[in-house]
Parts: structure tokens; sequence; C-alpha cells
């Protein structure tokens, strides 16, 4: 009996280490499912959307009064594009919502994915540095993201606490962390070579464990 005992607890634990262990997981499975939607700027010409965005530049001028004249010239410009067939005010309209749309894109989590425990490559951007080692550090999917290049879109960012320390090689060396990701959007002020900027982030994540990038 206490041999079947020994069997079934070890089997157990085989079983529940093999249920927390983490899923390897890239940075497009954070990202929310695509939503499709119509463009009705794909069917204008680079000419009609040359004028379209001067109309919004001339007619954001006469609301600020900035520009005396802008009132004038935006609607002698209305007048032209009505007579070629487009309904301006639609398109703006269409704007904001395609705005909406894409802003949406680039800051909702996976909700699919929010909650599990997953292991993910990237670049480490220290936060916070205690005895040569990042205890706070946010995970990017490319190299010289933030520093180089401008921020990725919000749910391409991870927030990571890593309270035992993780002595980086440097910035430029992938990483694998591991541990429950979660959505807490917050905005995080980060060191640039020009200055200070602050960075939008989706997710967070308390780290099981931090190590070097391997292909394993």
């Amino acid at each position: 009996m206490k041999i079947h005992a020994l069997a079934a607890a070890l089997l157990l634990s085989a079983t529940f280490a093999q249920a927390s262990d983490p899923e390897s997981v890239d940075w497009v499975d954070l990202t929310p499912p695509f939503t499709s939607y119509e463009n009705p700027f794909a069917a204008l010409s680079s000419a009609q959307m040359n004028r379209l965005a001067h109309l919004l530049q001339l007619e954001t001028l006469a609301d600020t009064g900035t520009d005396a004249t802008a009132a004038e010239d935006a609607a002698i410009l209305r007048k032209e594009l009505k007579a070629d067939g487009m309904d301006v005010d639609f398109l703006f309209a269409e704007r904001l919502r395609i705005i909406e749309l894409r802003t949406r894109e680039a800051t909702d989590p996976n909700v699919d994915i929010v909650g599990r425990n997953i292991r993910i490559p990237g670049y480490l951007l220290p936060l916070d540095i205690k005895d040569g080692k990042a205890v706070e550090f946010l995970l990017v999917p490319t190299v010289g993201a933030c520093i180089h290049t401008p921020p990725p879109p919000a749910n391409q960012i991870v927030h990571v606490s890593y309270p035992q320390g993780f002595e980086a090689s440097g910035l430029y060396a992938p990483i694998w962390i591991s541990g429950e990701i979660k959505s807490e959007p917050q905005e995080k002020s980060l060191w640039l070579v020009d200055g200070n900027a602050n960075v939008d982030i989706t997710y967070t994540m308390i780290a099981a464990v931090v190590e070097p990038y391997s292909e394993q």
C-alpha cells in the first residue's frame, strides 16, 4: 500500500509540475484579436488625401483663431472637395473611428492570455538597479526599443518586477522571463538618450524566472 501511495504521490507531483510549467509564447500572442473594418480612405488618391489633410489643418487653425484667413480658406476648400464628390464630414468621422480602433489594437490586452503562466523572450530596459542587478525593468520585443526607436505599442511592453534581481549583460542581450502575466495598464518614466519619457504599458509580471536567452 505504501508503494502504491508513493507512486500516486509521485504521479500527482509530476502532473502538477507539468501543469505549472510556463507556456512559451511570442509577442503576437499579447495582441488582441484583429478587428477588421472598412477603410474609406483606401479609395482616395494621394492628391485627395493631401487636400483632405490640408482642410483638417485649416479648420483646426480656424478653431484656435491663430490664422485670420483659415476659416475662409477652409470653406473654399470644402466646396471644392464636395464638388469632387467627397463627403468631408463622413470622412472626418471615419478618421476618428479608425484612430480609436487602432488605439485599442495598440493598447488593449489579449484577454485570452491574461492570468496565464507564460515564458516570453525579449530585451531588458532597466528601471531600478540594486547591487548591480535589475529588480524592476521593462521587457520589449526588439533591441533598442524606446532607446533608439519610438516605444512599441503599450501591449508590446511588459513591466517586470524581479525582487532577487537579474544581472543583465547589456541592453542588447536577449533574455527569457517566466511568470503569470497580468493586465495592469500604467505609465512609467524611462530614461532615454535625449532625456526621460513616459511610456504606456499594458502588461505586468512578477517574474518567477529571468534567464539569458537560449533557443530551448
